[in-house]
């Protein structure tokens, strides 16, 4: 008999995928963590044991390649040092999309905005805000036009830069892995790193059905095949008490207060890319929104929700 081959890694995510077939019998279940959240690999497969490892063994790779908080990851070996020889494909390919992003989102999408990251994060930890000189200084070290990087090298023009993939990578891993397991013959795959590459169609379905949380309660409920989902929210993540400090940074101030709320969710053909999307769409004014999404002829906007009462607070 023919069995099903199934797969899904799973993180603590905005958008949760809605798969009540994963409690059948015989599906293998491990749980642990994966880019710093709670994640699971549930598969249904002859080789279940041989493939959650594969699985397991990439995710540890590529956070190799693209974690802030591992001081052996490639990314942090470039922040310390302002270069790196012989980058990783994966890093390059990666930085290119950015400069994609960077450019049709008129600069809002900037993954050098790191300084202001630190200064921030280091002032909240205080139960703080930095003040106007480590706001100016981080501003000077903030700038895609000053990263150089060609297949031999990346280099940072000015000392003291640094970068952040927080915006792009887990949609670049969730990418990478499902390749990884569509190389190992997997058809029915959905991975979920934080965004969502969903392959094939989970048992006794048309797709992939996830479920986008709305505003007071309300959600969303889309299925996906063959097409990555992301989802961002300015102030999923807020620097000060007041929560009107959102951690998506603008790179020509930082941390805005008088930004309207806002949470997106982006699909595409490529997790990455919806990612990317997604980070600068809750930056770019409404008016810019659409050329954005636009500029990439696979990209759609699933979920746009605004509040302006923050902003007007």
């Amino acid at each position: 008999m023919k069995r099903r081959r199934f797969l899904s890694i799973a993180a603590g995510v905005v958008v949760a995928p809605a798969l009540p077939a994963m409690a059948a019998p015989g599906l293998r279940h491990w749980r642990g963590v994966a880019m710093g959240a709670g994640a699971s690999i549930i598969m249904d497969h002859p080789e279940a044991d041989r493939l959650i490892a594969t699985a397991r063994a990439e995710i540890d790779r590529l956070e190799g390649i693209f974690s802030l908080y591992r001081t052996d990851s490639a990314l942090s070996a470039l922040n310390r040092t302002g270069r790196l020889d012989a980058p990783p494909f994966e890093l390059l390919d990666c930085l290119s999309l950015c400069g994609r992003v960077h450019e049709a989102s008129g600069g809002m999408f900037d993954p050098t905005v790191q300084p202001f990251w630190a200064v921030y994060a280091e002032a909240a930890a205080r139960g703080q805000l930095p003040d106007g000189e480590d706001i100016d200084r981080a501003r000077a070290l903030v700038g895609w036009d000053a990263v150089d990087f060609d297949a031999s090298r990346i280099r940072f023009v000015r000392d003291g830069m640094a970068l952040t993939l927080n915006g792009v990578a887990q949609g670049v891993i969730a990418d990478r892995v499902a390749g990884l397991l569509r190389a190992e013959g997997l058809r029915d795959v959905l991975i979920d790193t934080g965004e969502i590459a969903a392959v094939g169609t989970p048992p006794r379905s048309q797709g992939w059905p996830v479920t986008l949380a709305g505003q007071a309660g309300a959600a969303e409920r889309l299925v996906l095949r063959d097409r990555a989902l992301a989802s961002s929210a300015l102030r999923g993540t807020v620097f000060d008490a007041g929560g009107k400090l959102g951690h998506i940074l603008d790179p020509g101030a930082g941390a805005r207060a008088d930004m309207a709320d806002r949470a997106v969710s982006v699909s595409a053909n490529r997790a990455g890319l919806a990612d990317a999307l997604s980070t600068a769409a809750c930056l770019v004014g409404p008016e810019a929104l659409s050329p954005l999404i636009a500029a990439f002829p696979d990209a759609r906007l699933e979920a746009w929700r605004q509040d302006d009462r923050a902003a007007e607070a």
